[in-house]
């Protein structure tokens, strides 16, 4: 990918003038405002066109599924940083978001180039089972983890994620994904020597990519949910704050490994 060959800012997003705002081609105030829903205009926003049904119950089913987690890191960071900053609430949203990465939040981006390549792999008459095999073996062979599976709670498949199967089932989505999605758990015993089920992870790209969600920004939906849980967690945080109380266990538990001068610790 080329970094910055343009040399006029260009987007086609949005723009302005005294009397209208356009966003993706059309009046915010006239046409968007009170007709569509948050989710319908994210995917307006993000693909520059508005969802059909099974795309808006698919979306929202997502956004739904990964908004709110307990206390995670994410949360915990987000809710001790407002317990120091109560007054910054975008630093507590920010704290949480950014620790988003191949573990929290952005498995489901590389779950969904797993399935991308297991689908190139397998073309339009391919066998998906044959070609989740190849694939798998060469992230075998690379030592890379397989992205969207194992869970260390749920040891069968994460309940998410046929909630989600059975909406894309229900709405008439492109399942191919989903059989992608499940052919890799069917494949992982034979490449890995032990069972690992779907999580949500897994099922988010293999829902959101059957109705033409851009591979790339497949991140941005549990960033997008996770922030709306955050929200709930910094509001609860500001009416009864457990920010420094999640700091003081985390200290009473710690254990030292290093090195001490001598007479550390001895009664004075």
């Amino acid at each position: 990918m080329k970094i910055g060959k343009e040399t006029v800012p260009r987007t086609a997003i949005s723009t302005s003038d005294e009397h209208t705002i356009v966003v993706r081609g059309r009046n915010l105030c006239a046409e968007l405002i009170g007709k569509v829903s948050f989710t319908d205009y994210f995917h307006l926003l993000v693909t520059g066109r508005m969802p059909d049904a099974a795309g808006t119950a698919v979306l929202d089913a997502t956004l739904v599924a990964i908004a709110e987690h307990g206390l995670v890191p994410s949360v915990q960071a987000s809710r001790m940083t407002l317990a120091a900053a109560p007054d910054a609430m975008q630093g507590a949203v920010a704290a949480g978001i950014l620790g988003c990465g191949s573990v929290i939040l952005g498995a489901s981006e590389t779950a969904g180039r797993l399935f991308s390549e297991i689908d190139q792999r397998a073309g339009s008459g391919g066998d998906l089972a044959e070609a989740a095999l190849a694939v798998l073996g060469e992230y075998r062979l690379a030592r890379r983890p397989i992205p969207g599976y194992g869970h260390p709670l749920h040891k069968e498949r994460d309940p998410r994620v046929d909630a989600l199967f059975d909406v894309a089932r229900t709405c008439g989505a492109d399942l191919r994904f989903v059989a992608i999605a499940e052919a890799v758990e069917r494949a992982i015993p034979q490449v890995l020597g032990k069972e690992l089920k779907l999580n949500v992870s897994a099922a988010i790209p293999a829902v959101l990519l059957g109705i033409g969600f851009p591979l790339a920004a497949l991140k941005g939906v549990p960033i997008l949910a996770r922030t709306a849980g955050l929200i709930a967690h910094l509001n609860e945080e500001l009416e009864q704050s457990i920010g420094f109380a999640l700091s003081y266990q985390a200290s009473r538990e710690v254990v030292y490994e290093g090195d001490v001068p001598r007479g550390f610790g001895a009664a004075h």
